[in-house]
Parts: C-alpha cells; structure tokens; sequence
C-alpha cells in the first residue's frame, strides 16, 4: 500500500504544518496525485524572516573554510539522494527518467562548485586600493543580510540551487518560496539541510502560491534583499519592486528567459554582498 505523503514547511531547522492549516495536492505532469505540500501563508513568511533573522549572526560569523565544509556536506547528502530527486524530477517536470537524472547529477555539480567560492570570493571581490596619503584602504565584501528567494518552478531541483547555493555561499540567510509541484524536490531538499550540518535556519523554505507570498516578503522591513528569479508575471514583479524601494532592498530582475546550463559566474553571488572600505593609516 502506498503511503500518503504530506509535506511540512521547513522554518527555522523544524518541519511545521502552515499556521493555516492548509494544504494543496502536487501533482505530476499528467494530473496524477503525488502529494500533499503545505499551503503558507503571510504568517508562515514572517515566521521564516524571523528564523533567517536570528540565524544570520551565526552564519555570517563563520570563518569561510567552515561554510564551504557544510555546503561540500550538503553536496555529499545530494549525492547520496539522486535517484530520490530523479524521481521527482520525471514525476513532475514529466520528462525522462535519464533527462532528471540529468538534471539531478547538474545540480549537485552546481551545489559544488558555488561551495568552493566560500573561502576564496573575498580574494577575487576584495582589493586595496590607491589612495593618495599615508593610509592602508581596503575593500572587502560581506553578506548582505536575509534574502528573500523566490525559486523557479522548472527545471525544479537545478533552478533552486541555482539561486539558493550563490546566496548562502557568502553569508546571508535565505527565505524560499517554492511553487506549485517544484516543492517536492524543495521539500527533499529541506530533509537533506534538516540532516546536514546546516545551522537551523540559515535556509527556511515555504511552499505554496509565489502570488500570495511575495508581496509581505518584498515589503517586510527585516529581509534586505529579493531574488524573483521565479516570478514570471511581470507586473507583479514590479509591484514587488515598488515594495522593496521602501526599505532600500536589493533586487535581482527575472531574466526573461533564463539559460540555467549556463556557466553561472560569479553574478549571483556579487548581487547579494556589500562592500566594506576600511581606512587604516600608517607610516605615521
């Protein structure tokens, strides 16, 4: 007999029903029932800023050689789960069963390869600077705070790490908003952070509808930043920005339409950090 799955939010390190109560059917690319996946609401959007919020000291506090540990970790918990994400690729993209496990081995590279800028993008974005005095000026990038990440629904897997992997790399915390049927491979995700060596809280995933999640998201005074990689209606992603002007957000733009097998550089990271200048004197 088959079991029923329904699946929870993923806030904070826990796994809790929406406040709501509610849920919705994800099904696959022939209509066919896959699951139940929380339904969030406004509510369950605060609560994940506040997790990402309280979570943000720690993360960002680690020595660079430690978060690039815990994201390798993640990677191997990835790998260990493949034919699991190839699965849920084929159930809801309703391609291949050699074209997900495409897609699933991808995403894994991806996850990697932004693991290993975690000790080394402060080299490449950082510099000393001529000045003209007897003084040491130097540049260096830091996180910008909890990122508001709205994931696109394909691919499901190889889109959501895209965005999600470059904004934790550097420190921020991140909120994530899955839609429609991209929340199994979301929510598989969630179960390999919950048992890797991921702080609680440092990624917190909401699943549901992008339309009724992203606006208390983009106006929420404590998320500093927004990814709308995933939101496809164009008016509503300027309503969004609109949202965002209010407290000075960093916004990433949907591309229009998005080549994710691209090589990826180091755009997305370099769209989520500040710089810091410090002024030093010497030879005084």
């Amino acid at each position: 007999m088959a079991v029923r799955k329904t699946y929870k939010l993923y806030l904070g390190g826990a796994f809790p029903r929406s406040e709501s109560g509610r849920s919705y059917e994800v099904t696959s690319a022939q209509g066919a029932f896959l699951a139940n996946a929380a339904l969030a609401s406004r509510k369950d959007a605060r609560d994940a800023v506040k997790a990402a919020r309280s979570a943000f000291g720690g993360w960002s506090g680690a020595t660079a050689y430690n978060r690039g540990q815990i994201l390798y970790r993640i990677a191997e918990m990835l790998e260990g789960r493949r034919d699991q994400f190839a699965a849920e690729i084929a159930a809801v993209e309703g391609v291949t069963q050699a074209s997900a496990l495409a897609q699933a081995e991808a995403a894994i590279d991806r996850w990697v390869w932004y693991a290993g800028w975690a000790d080394k993008i402060s080299q490449v974005r950082g510099t000393v600077n001529p000045v003209a005095g007897p003084y040491w000026n130097v540049s260096s990038p830091e996180p910008t705070g909890v990122v508001a990440v709205f994931a696109p629904e394909r691919p499901s897997l190889f889109g959501l790490v895209s965005v999600l992997a470059p904004v934790i790399v550097s420190g921020n915390t991140a909120v994530v908003a899955a839609p429609g049927a991209a929340a199994l491979p979301a929510i598989t995700l969630a179960e390999v952070l919950a048992t890797s060596d991921l702080p609680g809280g440092v990624v917190n995933i909401l699943t549901g509808r992008i339309a009724e999640l992203a606006p208390p998201l983009a106006a929420h005074l404590d998320v500093n930043a927004l990814d709308l990689a995933g939101v496809e209606d164009p008016g509503l992603a300027a309503e969004l920005e609109r949202a965002a002007a209010q407290n000075l957000k960093r916004v990433r733009r949907p591309e229009p339409e998005p080549d994710w097998t691209a090589d990826p550089g180091l755009d997305r990271i370099v769209s989520f950090l500040e710089t810091k200048t410090v002024w030093h004197p010497v030879g005084v």
